[in-house]
């Protein structure tokens, strides 16, 4: 049978992963968050790179184990030995990845709109269409895009750095207010962690990686590393050139802020830019997704159809083209933050179950090879992951209620297709 091919080093990857971070989230939540947290936003900046930093260890220790796709789902499967609680976390993150690429390309249309009169959902279904293509032709051309696009968007917030920095602020700016208290600064958290997920997603192309046992928990910690640098700094500027109230009703931050700094021009600059870290975004999210779904294909818990791989370009067409259809229909969601929301709720859950799966192995599979461990260990236990796994918990009651029911709905779903994909695969035994 036809298989993957290892093409990614180190570079590659940790461009890969941090591309997959530094998104379309800091460019769009940002304002948000400051709205929520005022000039104290950096703190969120910094929970979110610690909660992110204890999830990326317990990521890097599980993929030197398991350097599978649909990864997740790999690992809760080995920790628990309990498929349908696997095949759970493993939809949970599947879904999530149809769905963030399907907004983040309504954002896209958002900011594309602004060089073009194309309508936004003409635009978003282009844009999918064209990154599908992309992710049909191989790996190392996407790769190499998202190396080139994220080096774009690196430079982007860079530049929002130095202008914050050197920019005359006509008063002091006091980093420990926050207009509703250490509350809008928790919310604040919560909502910006959507712009740190995504390195997760770099365990589900491990069967495209040289050497995955080594080179993936490396770029997974340089990765969240880089982008926890990046934002916390990025989050301290952005405060001293405009007023956290105007960010807060700012559709387009960042490119406010250049503008304030540097003049009109800026701002299309920035806008520019923002284009290209959604677009780098939505590809890896489309990459990410697709492999998700073969390999829960190879594990015999999707449909057999989308475990092809083509024969001249070694990707899994069938997978492309169903995450392809799939998140068009879902361009017809629209509002990014409530979607961000949903998204994080996912992301949480899936956090908690890997955390622990980290824990769980540590005592059932002691004597496993692995290449990476976790640090902080008392004996066998692992530190670290009962920390991520404590605020996993605690951030899944912060949501609103209606972001839980449709969390929840997600999850019936699955339990809904699995039971009906056991008794269909019963049936043709």
């Amino acid at each position: 049978m036809s298989e993957l091919k290892r093409q990614m080093g180190l570079f590659q990857l940790t461009m890969y992963g941090t591309g997959l971070i530094l998104g379309a989230g800091i460019y769009v939540l940002i304002g948000e968050a400051a709205g929520f947290a005022g000039d104290s936003v950096w703190i969120a900046f910094v929970l979110g790179s610690i909660v992110a930093l204890f999830a990326g260890f317990s990521y890097a220790e599980l993929s030197s184990v398991f350097p599978k796709a649909a990864a997740e789902y790999v690992f809760i499967k080995n920790a628990f030995k309990n498929n349908f609680f696997a095949f759970l976390i493993g939809w949970l993150t599947a879904i999530t990845s149809i769905i963030t690429a399907a907004t983040v390309a309504l954002g896209f249309g958002g900011y594309f709109a602004e060089f073009v009169n194309i309508p936004i959902i003409i635009s978003a279904i282009g844009l999918l269409v064209i990154l599908s293509i992309v992710n049909f032709v191989g790996i190392r051309e996407s790769a190499w895009t998202n190396t080139v696009f994220t080096i774009i968007e690196a430079s982007g917030l860079i530049l929002i750095i130095i202008i914050g920095f050197t920019f005359a602020s006509p008063e002091p700016v006091d980093y420990t207010e926050s207009p509703t208290g250490f509350t809008g600064i928790v919310i604040a958290f919560v909502l910006i962690f959507f712009a740190f997920i995504g390195f997760e997603d770099m365990a589900n192309i491990a069967e495209e990686v040289k050497k995955p046992k080594k080179t993936l928990p490396r770029a997974i910690i340089l990765s969240v590393i880089i982008s926890g640098v990046l934002y916390v700094l990025v989050s301290l500027a952005v405060v001293r050139v405009v007023n956290w109230e105007e960010l807060a009703n700012s559709a387009a931050p960042m490119a406010l802020v250049a503008e304030r700094g540097l003049g009109s021009e800026a701002h299309i600059l920035l806008s520019s830019i923002a284009l290209f870290a959604i677009t780098n975004t939505v590809l890896i999210t489309l990459v990410a997704g697709s492999r998700i779904f073969y390999g829960m294909a190879k594990e015999k818990v999707f449909p057999k159809v989308l475990e092809k791989i083509h024969f001249k370009t070694k990707t899994p067409w069938v997978a492309v083209i169903v995450i392809l259809i799939t998140s068009i229909a879902f361009t017809l969601i629209g509002d990014i933050v409530i979607v961000a929301n949903i998204t994080v709720f996912a992301i949480v859950i899936t956090f908690a179950a890997v955390n622990l799966a980290v824990i769980v192995l540590r005592y059932t599979e002691p004597d496993i090879e692995r290449k990476f461990r976790v640090p902080v260990n008392i004996g066998k236990f692992p530190i670290l992951p009962l920390f991520g796994l404590g605020i996993s918990v605690y951030m899944a009651f912060q949501f609103e209620i209606e972001v839980v029911l449709v969390g929840i709905t997600i999850i019936g779903i699955g339990a809904v297709f699995y039971k009906i994909s056991k008794k269909s695969r019963l049936k043709s035994q």
